[in-house]
């Protein structure tokens, strides 16, 4: 073998060799897959617990009430420390009812939405004197945990959103059971006129004229 052949032959070798060891460090790579085995720790884990109190970086809650709904294990009658009533939050809260409450209850509460008028079990209506009777957070906790054959929606809708939600149902509550005297007297006039028609006229019918002219 000349001089020439022997060296390619020592670099192919070599090559190969290096690449080799290059691929068994990357299939023997440091670290630990998932549930593998670990000959550290004493309990052959490698996967170590969490130490007592950890909390996830932005998952501190340390206001109960405004998280469960309830204070010493009791539904909050009132929104809690936090959130302030206003017109924001309700129209808010109708926004978010409208997306994930309404295929079910309604856009009025009523139970009647599209998912049930397809075959999935009505829900009671939000006008029924029992659900009119609970407080606030009682549908704080059920938008959260769920009950009976409705899930939960935790992670649909956030905190906020589900006093929001929990704010506007009541105002939908009271819509439906409103009486004169809830009217502000300023606006009690507006009561009697009838109410304004936004169809537009056919094309070549002048605005205001009747269809059969």
């Amino acid at each position: 073998m000349t001089t020439r052949r022997l060296m390619l032959a020592c670099a192919l070798a070599a090559s190969l060799g290096a690449g080799t060891a290059c691929r068994q460090d990357m299939h023997d790579a440091p670290r630990f897959d998932p549930l593998e085995k670990s000959d550290f720790y004493a309990d052959r884990r490698s996967a170590r617990p969490l130490i007592d109190g950890t909390v996830a970086r932005g998952q501190l809650r340390a206001n109960d009430a405004y998280y469960t709904g309830k204070e010493n294990g009791t539904p909050l009658a009132t929104l809690p420390e936090g959130i302030t009533l206003d017109k924001a939050l309700l129209e808010r809260g109708q926004s978010r009812f409208n997306v994930y409450c309404a295929p079910c209850h309604s856009q009025t509460g009523e139970g009647d939405g599209m998912v049930v008028r397809r075959g999935y079990k009505q829900p009671p209506s939000f006008h029924d004197p029992r659900l009119r009777a609970q407080p606030l957070g009682y549908f704080y906790d059920v938008m959260t945990r769920g009950f009976g054959q409705m899930p939960d929606y935790a992670a649909q809708i956030q905190p906020k959103d589900r006093w929001a939600v929990a704010a506007y149902l009541r105002a939908l509550q009271l819509s439906q059971h409103a009486t004169v005297e809830d009217v502000p007297a300023e606006e009690r006039g507006n009561l009697d006129k009838p109410a304004e028609s936004h169809a537009k006229p056919a094309a070549g019918q002048k605005e205001g004229s009747a269809a059969h002219e």
